[in-house]
């Protein structure tokens, strides 16, 4: 199931008819407010775009991350914002993807697909265990000793490529293409937003295995003793 917050009916509509003839379960509501009242399955994907009447997007966002049933739900933001600016804004908020309008349903489609393709590969891997860090694909968790993480969707696929190439630096454009599944405009800000959450959550010590790699990206090291 696919929930839609959109205000406006001709979008509204439009992305439910492209999204149905997909494949896809969705249901649409047009405000936040009507979303949470009526929302009754735990859904595999959320679309929220940010300019509503009432509560916004980012407000949606808050809700769901603060919500222990479906913070780890993907969320997509649909937005008429399109600077880079507004997109960290939204990622740096816990959405997994954001689209600025006017978008082409069909690639709507290819970043909805790209999104839970990238769950459901995730099922099928082994646990990885570096230092003391610990994710586990299939389980979708992350412990550091014996402290449970949360994490968005994007900042765990991000852990996760790093730790399967333990000791190798990745430049952003490969982080891009492998995370978020295509080219992001080259706005690698987006990574390093990413990047810093993501150490601040594994604490000091964990976090300080992330280390930057000047000129090029990003590389995950095991601290020798």
């Amino acid at each position: 199931m696919i929930y839609l917050v959109e205000d406006d009916p001709s979008i509204r509509k439009l992305i439910t008819y492209t999204l149905s003839s997909g494949g896809f379960e969705i249901e649409a509501f047009e405000s936040g407010e009507q979303l949470f009242a009526k929302m009754d399955k735990r859904p595999s994907l959320f679309l929220l775009d940010i300019m509503l009447p009432g509560m916004d997007g980012l407000e949606i966002l808050g809700k769901i991350r603060d919500n222990s049933e479906i913070r780890e739900t993907p969320v997509m933001m649909l937005t008429a914002k399109g600077t880079e600016y507004d997109k960290v804004i939204g990622l740096d908020s816990g959405a997994d993807d954001y689209l600025a309008k006017p978008f082409g349903m069909m690639e709507l489609l290819a970043r909805v697909k790209a999104l839970l393709r990238r769950r459901g590969e995730d099922k099928q891997k082994k646990d990885i265990e570096i230092g003391e860090i610990v994710i586990s694909p299939a389980a979708h968790t992350v412990k550091v000793g014996s402290r449970n993480v949360e994490l968005t969707l994007k900042e765990f696929n991000l852990l996760l490529l790093l730790m399967e190439n333990e000791g190798i630096a990745l430049d952003r454009d490969r982080i891009l293409n492998s995370v978020w599944g295509y080219s992001f405009d080259g706005e690698n800000r987006t990574v390093d937003v990413h990047v810093r959450h993501l150490r601040e959550k594994l604490g000091e010590q964990a976090g300080g295995m992330i280390e930057t790699v000047k000129g090029i990206g990003y590389r995950l090291r095991r601290k020798e003793n």
